[in-house]
């Protein structure tokens, strides 16, 4: 294999045993192929007619956002998992990724609100039938979570498939589901019908070293939450620069409903925890 930065040299391929050579043609595998990028990068289709210069950034930042909540179920289910199965230390990992990514979502708002209302008003009545609370992965980021609404499935315009996954899903334990399942493995009961008992679990791990790690978990937990909640009133925020008190696309209320949604919090119990210490 030759050396980097060197030049002159012959190389000697570095053949895995499948017999395929990164990065060469002939129907080797390549950066491209990979990534499938000619199917990736044909699914952004402006529909405004004449073109809105700001419509393909619309529809680069919304796909982007759909690809980082699948990321993020991804992760998010791992770190169930990993509580369930008592691996506390792996789920507090992952959810410093979770929180990344969070943080990216965060940062892409700053890229829309470069678009002024008028750039905005070029397109958006091709939006009309449609509106981002529609979005199926991020009803599944909140079911998973642990916020389950069965009411919120009845704003979707969404295919039968998409219903019965987030109905699943309801059904399915949740983030919050596998955060009481590892302290019930330590001992500290977390019965679903018993606040009281939850909180005597809770301030436990609180003010017991020997719990640190749970605490730990518990934090990273919080942060997903509070990041979430950042996303949420930022992207208020941009709506609102947007199209004002307009009534939203899709039929909601615009920034009014946005508001409303301000207060949804994950785990309830880990905020109300900061009041009981």
């Amino acid at each position: 294999m030759t050396s980097p930065g060197r030049r002159g040299a012959t190389p000697v391929p570095d053949v895995p045993p499948t017999g395929r050579r990164f990065g060469e043609e002939g129907g080797q595998l390549t950066y491209g192929g990979y990534l499938r990028l000619d199917e990736l990068l044909a699914q952004q289709v402006p529909q405004a007619d004449p073109p809105a210069h700001d419509e393909l950034l619309f529809i680069v930042v919304h796909q982007a956002y759909e690809l980082w909540f699948k990321q993020l179920l991804f992760e998010l289910e791992s770190v169930r998992d990993h509580m369930i199965a008592g691996e506390d230390e792996r789920a507090r990992h992952e959810l410093t990724r979770v929180r990344a990514i969070e943080r990216v979502l965060i940062e892409q708002i700053e890229v829309l609100e470069t678009m002024t209302p008028q750039d905005f008003l070029e397109f958006r009545t091709l939006l009309t039938p449609a509106s981002g609370f529609q979005s199926v992965q991020f009803r599944e980021v909140e079911f998973l979570s642990g916020l389950k609404d069965p009411r919120s499935m009845q704003d979707l315009a969404a295919l039968p498939d998409d219903l019965a996954l987030l109905a699943r899903r309801l059904e399915y334990p949740s983030v919050w589901d596998g955060f009481c399942s590892l302290l019930e493995r330590h001992g500290l009961p977390m019965p679903r019908d018993d606040v009281d008992a939850r909180r005597v679990s809770l301030l436990a791990i609180a003010d017991d070293r020997a719990h640190a790690a749970l605490f730990a978990v518990s934090e990273g937990l919080l942060d997903h939450d509070e990041s979430f909640s950042t996303w949420r009133y930022h992207h208020v925020l941009m709506v609102e620069r947007e199209i004002g008190a307009k009534r939203g696309t899709g039929g909601s209320s615009g920034v009014s409903y946005l508001r409303s949604t301000l207060g949804k919090r994950f785990f309830p119990e880990l905020w109300e925890l900061r009041s009981l210490l």
